[in-house]
């Protein structure tokens, strides 16, 4: 009887009498027919309806229900999915399961229930009530997609544009001002992550295309057209003043530095003594870092045997600064890590170096690799402290003779301060 009484109670609260008794699998008047005609008392009658009640799992909707009011979601869960089990036809118990798991965001659950509920009775008194929780349910659903897919750093570029298909089918759904300010979240979230994938993919691209060109032992050169620049700086050291406007035929110079790998093909075509520690350095793992401790008569002999020769003082600058007078080969930014090696304290056998072609944002404005930073580059001039006083302004080739060779771009170990364009070093 209690159970009767419990099952009664709860159902008769929420969709009437009639429900309650749909609810238990028979037609009242129809139950009532077949006990009149069996001749059972009144109380014989309640003693029925309870066990009937109980197998149909209305002790545990009725827990389910007590639990629900009290915001203990997994305990209703737990309560009405035993009774569910019984009597998976009851629409009002669907719909009480999907606000249990409404209240602890499954919305999965939710969704799954709200659709069984409606499908079971589209018309009962809930009906319009699963229909709105059934749509935003769907609609947190797919937020906590995109926010998964979002979290996920090794997530494939294909779930990346499904998830922005998720969030735009998601907005067409109509979102509560909740719902929708985690939409822009989201959505400006999705969009940087789309952003940086694409960048990653160039670099990707450069990063093998450099690769290729160092394996084949074909250095890629690049155009720089004729043209005037400005050479020098006022705000450097005196060596580099006054600057000047300097015009230069058209050259080519190659994109990248000289590696250990290209100079030990070298060596062995002519077989020229090797540089100090060239064992440290000629090691699988340093093939495509630059090669370092070649004095400038060897670098001259190198660029010979290579058909090419080593750029003017000029044209090295030009080659990293381009036309519109910018202080690095970049731009005007201070550098960084992601634009230039340097700032090191330990050599380290040769790793204090990065392989060539892999600082993509340091870039010159001809798109050549690692002007400044990694390794000191020489150049064809003699070294003279008051160049750029007396010297020519159209295709400057340098003092006749000297004591040093001018190189340029500063190394592994100089400090940002160094890694202007214009600074002139010399040995």
């Amino acid at each position: 009887m209690v159970a009767a009484r419990e099952l009664i109670l709860y159902n008769a609260h929420r969709v009437g009498a009639i429900d309650a008794w749909k609810g238990l699998g028979m037609d009242l008047s129809r139950f009532m027919m077949i006990v009149r005609s069996l001749g059972l008392s009144a109380l014989f009658m309640l003693v029925a309806i309870g066990a009937l009640a109980a197998d149909n799992g209305g002790a545990e909707f009725a827990k389910g229900w007590d639990l629900l009011k009290l915001k203990k979601y997994q305990e209703a869960r737990a309560a009405l999915e035993a009774g569910i089990k019984k009597n998976p036809a009851n629409a009002l118990a669907q719909f009480y399961l999907a606000d249990a798991c409404r209240g602890l965001k499954d919305w999965s659950c939710a969704e799954e229930h709200y659709e069984t509920a409606l499908e079971l009775d589209s018309k009962s008194s809930v009906a319009d009530l699963a229909k709105t929780r059934l749509k935003k349910s769907k609609v947190w659903r797919m937020l906590d997609e995109v926010k998964a897919t979002i979290a996920d750093s090794k997530a494939l570029p294909e779930k990346t544009t499904s998830a922005q298909d998720t969030l735009e089918i998601a907005h067409k759904l109509s979102l509560d001002d909740e719902q929708q300010a985690v939409y822009e979240q989201l959505q400006k979230k999705l969009r940087a992550r789309i952003e940086l994938a694409a960048e990653r993919a160039r670099a990707a691209t450069d990063q093998a295309q450099a690769s290729s060109a160092v394996e084949t032992q074909e250095m890629p050169m690049v155009l720089v057209p004729a043209g005037e620049f400005t050479m020098g700086s006022n705000q450097g050291e005196d060596d580099e003043r006054p600057a000047r406007q300097v015009y230069l035929d058209t050259f080519s110079m190659d994109k990248f530095e000289v590696t250990v790998g290209m100079y030990a093909t070298f060596l062995k075509a002519t077989g020229i003594d090797a540089p100090p520690d060239w064992q440290v350095m000629n090691q699988p793992a340093h093939q495509k870092r630059p090669v370092v401790k070649v004095d400038w008569s060897d670098a001259n002999t190198y660029c010979r045997w290579a058909g090419k020769r080593l750029p003017t003082e000029a044209e090295w600058e030009k080659a990293a600064r381009g036309t519109d007078g910018r202080l690095y080969p970049w731009g005007n930014d201070p550098p960084d890590r992601l634009r230039a090696n340097y700032g090191k304290e330990e050599w380290n056998d040769h790793q204090a170096l990065v392989p060539v072609g892999t600082l993509h944002d340091g870039q010159s404005p001809y798109g050549i690799y690692d002007m400044v930073g990694n390794v000191w580059e020489w150049t064809s001039d003699w070294y003279d402290k008051n160049a750029y006083k007396n010297s020519q302004t159209r295709n400057p080739k340098g003092a006749a003779s000297g004591e040093s060779k001018v190189h340029r771009g500063g190394s592994w170990y100089v400090t940002p301060q160094n890694l202007r364009s214009a600074p002139r070093g010399n040995n």
